[in-house]
């Protein structure tokens, strides 16, 4: 490219990176006609220039922002969420005010520990969560009470049908000798999915901490504390 062209990039990428959304939602932006370059509507597939003008509903978009990934030790007792629900503390107060822009990657529910993820990249977000990719989660739950033989293989072998659909799980013990306490793999993760699933068999879950999703691990990470990450 010579010094006289200027530089090209695609317009969803930038929205994505800027708006903190996927790639295909900054399409849907596009294809609702709110999104303008120099003031004329933008269709699918747009490029755009420096100096260029990038609007979305009239309000111009800065190309400042780099990419950015967290994760995160969330304790129990918090919620993933930027709205505080009631007395309960979100994830948002363990972080520095500089990185309250960032999104949770998945979710883990109030009485609920481990790995969370942040990020303002949309398509990272997006392929990181969305079924289709079935990325890998590992939690140590803990049950009230032991779980009977037959139960462990209904769930690792049938699944166990659920309101939104079967659950399978597959389910490893942590040692030999205790039955409540187990390591569970999967590749869903729809909402309180593992509690639901040993709820529908009568057993209540007492801890449940995520330590791993996808390439991601807690490692050497205390409770409450965060490392700044790259894509892995």
């Amino acid at each position: 490219m010579s010094p006289e062209t200027p530089e090209v990039y695609r317009l969803n990428k930038h929205l994505a990176l800027q708006l903190g959304v996927s790639r295909r939602e900054a399409d849907n932006l596009i294809e609702e006609g709110i999104v303008t370059i120099n003031g004329t509507p933008a269709t699918l597939g747009a490029r755009f220039s420096d100096g260029d003008t990038i609007a979305v509903n009239g309000k111009d978009i800065k190309n400042d922002t780099a990419y950015e990934y967290i994760v995160l030790h969330k304790p129990i007792g918090y919620v993933c969420s930027r709205r505080q629900q009631g007395d309960t503390p979100t994830i948002y107060e363990l972080l520095p005010q500089k990185y309250h822009h960032l999104k949770p990657v998945g979710r883990l529910d109030r009485e609920s520990s481990g790995i969370i993820l942040l990020s303002n990249d949309g398509n990272f977000a997006f392929t990181m969560t969305h079924p289709k990719f079935a990325k890998t989660k590992i939690y140590n739950v803990r049950l009230e009470d032991e779980l009977a033989p037959l139960h462990q293989q209904m769930i690792n072998d049938h699944g166990i049908q659920l309101e939104d659909g079967s659950s399978t799980l597959q389910l490893e013990r942590m040692n030999d000798t205790d039955r409540k306490s187990w390591i569970i793999t999967m590749k869903e993760g729809r909402n309180r999915q593992i509690r639901r699933t040993f709820g529908a068999l009568g057993y209540t879950v007492a801890k449940l901490h995520r330590t791993n999703f996808g390439n991601y691990s807690l490692g050497d990470i205390k409770v409450g504390e965060f490392e700044v990450t790259t894509i892995r």
